[in-house]
């Protein structure tokens, strides 16, 4: 693996069923960051027990807030990039080396995981093929999986990210449009997707909504 200094960062919300396998299998693979979000069960402390070290974000702030904090604090102890897994469980954490792999080879700003739709439950296979739709509508480029959380991110873009105005899921999607405006480097790769008893912490309509506002902001500020 590249000699590269990098954090696992793990944005989480009431994930005490899942947090303490998802981090003790990160932990074996690099230094990692829990960022707390407010939960009002056992996370941090589970967390904690099993290797993270935690930063708590008090009140709720939203998974994009929780990432810039991460991605902060990542800056601060002089990281070349971090890699943003999900906390529920859905992600094979094993997986992370591949994208250390890549960005040791080809020194990419931004690589995602890209799931396969079709082995998704039926409601979030439409969402995220209608949505992908969308979004690769607005950046004018095929985007192959845009609300996908499994990411390396490079330290340029982490610094040119902190600045987006996102505090919500959407700030997920305002990343990719704003590596692609800076013309930075973009790679991919497949991932499994573990569905299991995970619970979803996204509000539908009010995610639907904001995520057709990032959609429209986004095809304006290609166009300029």
């Amino acid at each position: 693996m590249t000699d590269k200094t990098g954090f696992i960062i793990i944005p989480a919300y009431n994930e005490e069923k899942h947090i303490g396998y998802v981090v003790s299998q990160a932990t074996k693979i690099l230094p990692t960051f829990v960022i707390d979000d407010g939960s009002n069960d056992s996370t941090s402390v589970i967390a904690q027990k099993n290797g993270a070290q935690v930063f708590l974000q008090v009140p709720n702030q939203g998974k994009g807030q929780a990432l810039k904090r991460g991605f902060q604090e990542a800056i601060n102890l002089d990281c070349d990039y971090v890699i943003t897994i999900d906390a529920d469980g859905q992600h094979d954490v094993q997986e992370s080396i591949k994208f250390i792999s890549l960005f040791d080879l080809e020194k990419l700003d931004l690589i995602i995981g890209y799931r396969d739709f079709s082995k998704m439950p039926f409601s979030r296979r439409i969402a995220n093929t209608v949505g992908g739709w969308a979004f690769s509508w607005a950046m004018g480029v095929k985007i192959l999986d845009n609300q996908s959380g499994y990411r390396l991110l490079s330290r340029r873009l982490l610094e040119k990210v902190l600045q987006s105005k996102e505090s919500g899921f959407e700030f997920e999607v305002d990343v990719i449009a704003t590596c692609i405006k800076s013309n930075y480097s973009v790679g991919w790769i497949p991932i499994r997707t573990l569905y299991g008893n995970e619970t979803s912490h996204i509000h539908p309509i009010h995610h639907i909504k904001n995520f057709f506002r990032v959609v429209w902001q986004t095809h304006k500020r290609m166009k300029r």
